[in-house]
């Protein structure tokens, strides 16, 4: 069972279709535009849209430039999409990471109610990342205000 502080979760209703914001979060290449935590630099590899069991890659930056290695977990066209996010090191796959990130989308009345939701719950060294819950949801809202503004202008 997971530790309930071990997903952090944000919200934000978003006048746009569920198919139009999922477009954006199933597009790798687009993921550096979206991204509010200004790590998200650019994707590597495969750009292709995404599906369950994909896997693509992301050049980051948070002080120092690394890669990561993202599988999708969970995928339903326009309703919701995961990713399991890892980091090698040293030529090694995998060293860190085991945190996904995931999108729910749901229609309303005004359009989308769009929850990212961050769950270290398999992360490999949780007393790592734990402390950055705050921050990273300070970034998951940053992050929903960039898709509406893109999707609404």
């Amino acid at each position: 069972m997971a530790d309930n502080r071990d997903q952090v979760s944000v919200e934000r209703v978003i006048a746009a279709p569920p198919e139009k914001i999922f477009e954006l979060l199933a597009d790798p290449a687009s993921h550096q535009k979206i991204d509010g935590s200004g790590t998200v630099r650019d994707a590597k590899g495969d750009t292709s849209r995404l599906a369950l069991g994909s896997i693509f890659g992301m050049s980051m930056k948070m002080g120092l430039p690394y890669t990561t290695e993202n599988e999708v977990v969970a995928f339903e066209d326009g309703r919701c999409i995961a990713w399991q996010t890892t980091i090698g090191l040293f030529g090694r796959k995998k060293i860190f990471g085991g945190r996904i990130w995931r999108y729910d989308l749901e229609p309303v009345e005004s359009g989308t109610r769009v929850r990212e939701t961050w769950d270290i719950s398999l992360e490999k060294v949780k007393a790592l990342v734990r402390p950055a819950a705050k921050k990273t949801a300070k970034s998951m809202e940053q992050t929903l205000e960039r898709i509406d503004q893109l999707l609404t202008g």
